[in-house]
């Protein structure tokens, strides 16, 4: 997984081929999570799910060469990611795959730092910045969730892939929750910094020189 949006612009464009592809990428989340738990059809949630990795390198690189970045792309993508990671753990834990405890830490994780986001909008901040640690996470977390679902049964070869897909979600939860600290951190070094007497005339991105995403 990569960061797809791109820096926004001062355009807040709507229609654009990689904002249509997010759209799209929406719209296989509910698909995904019905998938799972109606018909447990696995396969076909794991063909769901990797149409939707892909569509994410697309609308990163479409919007690259396209020059079609947006302030809707740059909010989209990232909540989509996030959907699919909360639709996936909610269907493995309804289904016994992964404890409840692993869903309610990696939830909560994205609420506190969203109420982080809500403060620093008010000190005149925009939202933090995504770069690749939050982005690794994501991306072995939507390895995970595949391998867990192809490693749901009795058979010695779903036993093998249940080992590895245990060790990705392993890493992959690590990983999510070390980039959310590494958020707070920088979350508290802003809030040290002075508020000047007047808001600044636009909001400023606080880059957190690679913390998390």
């Amino acid at each position: 997984m990569h960061d797809v949006a791109g820096p926004p612009t001062g355009e807040d464009r709507l229609w654009t081929v990689p904002n249509a592809l997010s759209v799209l990428r929406l719209l296989g989340v509910p698909l995904f999570l019905w998938l799972m738990l109606g018909p447990q059809a696995d396969g076909w949630a794991v063909a769901v799910l990797a149409i939707g990795g892909f569509t994410d390198w697309l609308d990163g690189k479409l919007a690259r060469v396209l020059d079609q970045y947006s302030r809707l792309g740059a909010m989209l993508d990232p909540a989509v990611d996030r959907l699919y990671i909360l639709a996936a753990l909610v269907g493995l834990a309804v289904r016994d795959i992964v404890p409840w405890w692993a869903v309610a830490a990696l939830v909560a994780r994205d609420v506190v730092l969203a109420g982080c986001v809500l403060v620093l909008r008010w000190r005149g901040y925009g939202p933090f910045e995504v770069v690749y640690l939050g982005k690794a996470a994501t991306f072995v977390l939507l390895y995970a969730f595949p391998l867990l679902l192809l490693g749901d049964g009795p058979s010695g070869a779903e036993a093998v892939v249940r080992m590895i897909a245990h060790a990705f979600a392993v890493w992959g939860v690590a990983l999510y929750l070390w980039s959310g600290a590494l958020y707070l951190m920088q979350f508290v070094l802003a809030l040290r910094r002075p508020v000047a007497g007047s808001p600044p005339s636009g909001p400023t991105r606080f880059d957190h020189g690679g913390a998390g995403g």
